[in-house]
């Protein structure tokens, strides 16, 4: 069986928006070549892999409740941040400098064609980065993301998930606490848990970490994970 090859854009930091267009505007290829594949089977599938950081940023999911956000208008621009709805799944989340946030525009049905089974590789592949910097992580029951003390009172998420499928085509994704500034978590209700903190990894190791080293960490299990190889691609 040939290797799947997927597609890595390397983004730095973009604007929350400017990365969801790019994202919509990957899937609408994704999906096209999914639809021409049906006429022509021996043309190769594509698939996408967007790693960035994003400004200060609260986005709110589709079934989120508004209220999980607990600054109004006047103290977001003091924060610097913007609010936006989008159409992920989850509650509300936050995104900002030090966050590695990854987003896979995957065609499914070249992997494996369960949303389940595809939540937990990408929580899979977070868990083998924290591995290799000596934290345990593991997974709360009936929740989504990655843990840390899971299913203890000092429970705490170190990297959040929120994802949209149409046709079998992923969009959104992860983010995870790198070298984040946690205090901006204190202005919402994160994932409208209310009895759970955030954490990072420089919190938790007591120092600021190599952003990139993260990055390239996370893609190299990334391809493990998913059974596929990343090719760099910064157009």
């Amino acid at each position: 069986m040939n290797t799947k090859e997927v597609i890595h854009k390397h983004l730095g930091l973009i604007p929350y928006q400017a990365g969801w267009d790019l994202q919509t505007q990957l899937f609408n290829q994704v999906l096209a070549n999914k639809l021409a594949r049906r006429d022509n089977p021996a043309l190769q599938p594509l698939h996408y892999m967007l790693t960035c950081e994003h400004p200060h940023t609260y986005t709110l999911g589709r079934n989120g409740d508004e209220n999980h956000l607990l600054a109004n208008e006047a103290y977001l621009q003091e924060l610097q941040a913007t609010f936006v709805k989008i159409n992920r799944g989850g509650d509300i989340t936050y995104h900002g400098f030090g966050q590695l946030v990854a987003y896979p525009i995957l065609d499914l049905d070249c992997f494996f064609s369960d949303v389940g089974r595809y939540i937990r590789y990408l929580e899979e592949t977070v868990m083998r980065v924290c591995a290799r910097y000596g934290i345990a992580t593991g997974r709360i029951a009936g929740l989504s993301g990655v843990w840390l003390d899971a299913e203890t009172n000092k429970a705490r998420k170190i990297a959040a998930v929120g994802v949209h499928l149409s046709r079998w085509i992923t969009m959104h994704g992860l983010a995870f606490n790198v070298n984040t500034d946690l205090s901006y978590f204190n202005h919402i209700v994160p994932c409208g848990i209310v009895d759970k903190q955030v954490t990072s990894l420089d919190k938790e190791l007591g120092y600021k970490l190599d952003f990139e080293e993260v990055e390239r960490l996370f893609c190299q299990y990334f391809a493990e994970v998913y059974q596929c190889e990343l090719v760099d691609n910064a157009n």
